[in-house]
């Protein structure tokens, strides 16, 4: 069954009797916080889905006091023992952090960054929150429960995900022709820098045969050169790309990143398909001619 959540929104206005304002945080997360208000709420228990990592759960001491999400802890500077000072509906209310807390975000419950005890928060105006799972055959019972209590405000999370999927796609979309032009970018550059070498190339091959080298022997010599050198470089483009990726991830998306397994095997694989088909064409006159011919046309 769902259960009811009190909620009751506040504006952080100081930190240990200091005023706070945006301005006091360099960090932008940190601003965007300070600058809204924040749903605050109290329990006795610990709710499901959250641990202790730091200080003591309030339980049932009803004193003044704050449990506080460890993420939002570290954003704003703050630790156990710290007293907030919170405005709601224009009176303060003062307290220190007892607890820190670890969230699952994941479960879909309804989770608050900071959490007060019973009694603490009682005489201030509440709404009431909760979150349940709607299966998609009784789509129709949100429609008749907003009909039914007018009052209700009734969000689908699964549509807010699917425009966010549908944004993420986008942008991944994007980094990865980001990602593809520069590949094509650097496989172009490396396929002529073995154009270029591909006289000098010639001539050592001419001397190879002139002093008894057979084809077979070459063939063999720089396969092995090219598949070394393809296999590096695609290699290097696979970590460059992925160390981008990560760069992205973290400091402009701020999401965690995983790279994707098939990363190490098609760069190296891209790398050495490039280079021992530009290598191959550059060589095939050089294996085929005469070596005097071959010789004459790389001076």
């Amino acid at each position: 069954a769902p259960r009811l959540e009190p909620m009751v929104r506040g504006r952080l206005v100081a930190v240990n009797r200091r005023p706070v304002t945006p301005d006091s945080y360099a960090d932008e997360r940190a601003r965007r916080l300070v600058e809204r208000e924040f749903n605050l709420s109290w329990s006795e228990g610990l709710p499901a889905g959250n641990a202790v990592s730091a200080g003591r759960w309030h339980g049932a001491d009803r004193q003044p006091q704050f449990s506080v999400e460890g993420g939002l802890a570290d954003t704003l500077g703050l630790r156990v023992g710290d007293v907030l000072g919170y405005e709601i509906a224009g009176r303060r209310i003062d307290a220190p952090i007892t607890s820190l807390r670890r969230l699952d975000w994941d479960s879909m419950r309804v989770n608050f960054f900071v959490i007060g005890p019973p009694g603490l928060l009682d005489d201030f105006p509440a709404s009431y929150i909760t979150s349940f799972h709607l299966p998609a055959d009784r789509a129709g019972f949100a429609s008749e429960l907003v009909a039914r209590f007018p009052n209700l405000t009734l969000i689908d999370v699964a549509a807010v995900m699917r425009q966010l999927q549908d944004t993420l796609d986008q942008v991944a979309r994007a980094v990865e022709a980001v990602f593809g032009f520069a590949l094509l970018a650097g496989l172009a550059v490396l396929g002529a820098a073995l154009q270029a070498t591909a006289d000098e190339r010639a001539r050592e091959i001419g001397v190879l045969r002139a002093l008894g080298a057979r084809g077979k022997q070459l063939r063999a010599m720089l396969a092995a050169e090219f598949v070394l050198l393809g296999a590096l470089a695609g290699a290097l483009a696979a970590a460059g790309t992925a160390a981008i990726a990560a760069g992205l991830a973290r400091m402009a998306f701020h999401l965690p990143y995983a790279p994707p397994p098939w990363l190490a095997l098609y760069g190296p694989a891209a790398g050495l398909a490039v280079v021992l088909a530009a290598g191959a064409a550059g060589v095939r006159g050089a294996l085929r001619g005469h070596p005097l011919e071959v010789l004459r046309e790389a001076e």
